[in-house]
């Protein structure tokens, strides 16, 4: 039970403008101004991008801290790689107060009790390198391709504006992703011509996803790779057919999402390409580059699972 741990500072981290930020303060900031027995840090996103962030939150931690994700899974990734990055020995959980809530789903943890009276256990993250500089570190997925791409619709101020609403959030998330999708899935080269660990991969390929958490967009069924110290597991396909995309989404839902075992993925690609790759929903554009390595890091993350 973490109130008999040594932790002696939580520090939580959230997003001022982001939609749900009034419940934020209200369930989680508000509550551990009133509790007892902890110093009480806040970390405020700043608009400045995820480098930028880690960078200032890394420097803040300490040995035996607490760090609470509160928002969504770009909040969440800010935290992760700070506390990989910062080299202290600290903690970390996360508070569903986003879109899909991938990395609170995967620990479980729906309220701060949740946290309060957890379990402390390994998270084993998969880490990133692009042309063979380390790019970041990912807790419960990846994609690179059309999916990756797709993230950009939930930066525009009318899909804010719908996030803000429950009923907004869930539907009106998928159906705007729908809405893109149709409108632009034959209109570009997703993934030019790559190999996957030195085999040629088929040119109609859209996608490659990598699967470390439970969940991968809510309603995808991941497994506990990320209690892995070794494995994860991954996957390629042409979502760009409707067909095929239906038929991913329907066994991701019912049972798993499809994929293969890997202890590390290379894709490189024959020519220097212009890729989009994502990270639990923080979205990057890749230019002028040759290959992506993506595989288990060594590093351990201490988390708070319900």
């Amino acid at each position: 039970m973490l109130k008999e741990s040594q932790v002696k500072r939580i520090i939580v981290v959230f997003n001022p403008r982001s939609s749900r930020y009034d419940k934020v303060r209200h369930d989680v900031i508000n509550r551990l101004n009133s509790l007892k027995g902890y110093l009480i840090g806040k970390y405020e996103v700043e608009p400045t991008g995820l480098e930028s962030n880690v960078a200032k939150l890394s420097k803040l931690l300490k040995d035996g801290d607490l760090v609470v994700s509160a928002g969504g899974d770009a909040t969440g990734i800010i935290a992760s790689n700070a506390i990989l990055m910062s080299g202290k020995d600290a903690m970390l959980s996360a508070l569903p107060y986003g879109n899909f809530n991938d990395l609170a789903r995967t620990l479980g943890t729906k309220s701060l009790d949740d946290i309060l009276f957890g379990e402390t256990r390994e998270l084993y993250p998969l880490e990133i390198y692009i042309d063979g500089k380390f790019f970041r570190y990912s807790t419960c997925y990846t994609t690179i391709g059309m999916t990756a791409a797709a993230v950009h619709i939930y930066d525009s101020p009318k899909m804010r504006a719908k996030l803000k609403s429950d009923i907004g959030r869930k539907i009106g998330s998928y159906t705007s992703l729908a809405g893109w999708y149709f409108k632009n899935r034959h209109k570009h080269d997703f993934l030019p011509e790559f190999t996957l660990n030195g085999l040629p991969v088929a040119r109609k390929t859209s996608d490659y996803t990598a699967v470390n958490g439970r969940y991968m967009a809510r309603v995808m069924k991941g497994r506990e790779d990320y209690r892995d110290s070794e494995y994860f597991r991954s996957e390629i396909d042409y979502l760009v057919s409707f067909y095929r995309l239906s038929k991913m989404m329907v066994k991701s839902m019912l049972t798993r999402i499809p994929g293969s075992l890997t202890t590390k993925d290379t894709l490189e690609f024959l020519q220097p390409a212009t890729v989009v790759i994502q990270t639990e929903g923080e979205y990057h554009t890749c230019e002028n580059i040759q290959k992506i390595e993506i595989k288990k890091s060594k590093k351990r993350l201490k988390v708070v699972e319900r």
